[in-house]
């Protein structure tokens, strides 16, 4: 490669996540909660390289929705 290049790593990563309670504050607290788990098996590097869905689940081990992850190398100038 070219010494005038950089190489950058990009990252796609969409979540979708169907959740259910009584009352909203509710939703928000449980769809907090996955998020945060989330973002920690993220910056543990829990998710492979390469363009991939991952099943989503709440404390109790139920299916809440899904992510897609997809990292990819950018050739900068």
């Amino acid at each position: 490669m070219n010494d005038n290049h950089d190489v950058m790593t990009a990252l796609k990563f969409d979540v979708e996540l169907s959740l259910t309670a009584p009352i909203p504050a509710l939703v928000n607290k449980k769809a907090a909660a996955v998020l945060r788990s989330i973002a920690d098996r993220l910056e543990k590097g829990e998710f492979e390289e390469g363009a991939d869905f991952v099943e989503v689940n709440d404390e109790s081990g139920k299916q809440v929705g899904e992510i897609y992850v997809d990292y990819a190398d950018l050739i900068t100038h």
